[in-house]
């Protein structure tokens, strides 16, 4: 619908719409003119609403300034920390878009999460993306890499879809959520920070193949290593080996605005089911190989 609306169209001499048209007619005229000022590059997100957890954090930072060169319509960042500074410089960027912090912890019950969505929605009255975004890495911290990496992600994900799912009136929505390369291959000597990754790519293909069930279709976005603050200096579990981020150091790496640019490109392809590979200015759709079904 909005890759339709994203395109040139005559002028109209509102002057004369007045005359003529009732005021919701002339607020419809008002709307294809707005989005018809999308550019034709970046007609997919042009006016869309994305809710982006953790959208203040390296990466997400770098991808939420990527996002609004696409002429959102509305973007609400839920983080855990408050970093006015850092919204103020997002607004800053695009007066086109809307720009909304608030505050969101993954770890807190379902019920939570829905009634800060119930929030967002009677505000925006849609949602078309939700970016799920939290992460952290330390193998020390089991509990919380897991609660963190996976079950939040879990929770957010299952508290949209009472406002998403078709089977309950809903419109569907898409669902971008952030795994990484450990999910393919680990790094061995963080397995909890790598197996946590392998469950969000699992439960997000689960999703992509639930979408004609539920309407909600979703991909996941894998960074390779990427120079943030979470790989500058992160523990091992059990310790076995207390080098393991200088070490991982010592091998290619990409910026957070290389892989902010690749992210977004993903989010503008939209495919259900992607498993897209992000590092170094590569963006790859990986071919997962089948090895059992259940054919169910």
């Amino acid at each position: 619908m909005f890759t339709k609306l994203c395109r040139p169209v005559p002028s109209i001499n509102f002057r004369t719409v007045k005359c003529f048209c009732k005021p919701r007619q002339l607020n419809k005229y008002y709307n294809i003119i707005a989005r018809a000022n999308c550019s034709a590059s970046s007609s997919f997100l042009c006016d869309k609403n994305v809710i982006f957890v953790a959208g203040l954090g390296d990466i997400g930072l770098d991808t939420s300034k990527e996002l609004l060169k696409r002429d959102l319509k509305n973007l609400v960042i839920l983080d855990r920390i408050d970093k006015p500074e850092l919204v103020c410089e997002l607004k800053e960027l695009n007066p086109k878009t809307k720009v909304t912090f608030m505050p969101y912890d993954v770890t807190v019950p379902i019920a939570e999460s829905k009634k800060l969505l119930k929030k967002i929605f009677d505000k925006l009255k849609c949602v078309d993306i939700l970016i799920n975004g939290a992460g952290i890495l330390d193998d020390h911290k089991i509990e919380a890499t897991i609660a963190v990496n996976y079950t939040g992600l879990v929770n957010t994900t299952t508290a949209i879809m009472d406002f998403w799912d078709i089977r309950k009136g809903g419109p569907g929505g898409i669902i971008c959520n952030i795994g990484s390369v450990t999910g393919f291959n680990p790094i061995t000597q963080v397995p909890v920070y790598s197996g946590s990754k392998a469950a969000v790519v699992n439960f997000t293909s689960s999703l992509a193949k639930l979408a004609h069930i539920t309407g909600v279709t979703a991909y996941t976005v894998n960074p390779g290593i990427t120079r943030t603050s979470l790989v500058a200096k992160f523990n091992s579990w059990l310790d076995v080996e207390p080098d393991v981020a200088e070490l991982l150091l010592e091998h290619p790496t990409q910026s957070t605005k290389e892989c902010a640019a690749s992210f977004v490109k993903a989010i503008e392809k939209n495919k259900n089911g992607g498993l897209w590979f992000l590092d170094q200015g590569i963006l790859e759709d990986i071919k997962w190989d089948k090895h059992w079904d259940p054919c169910i």
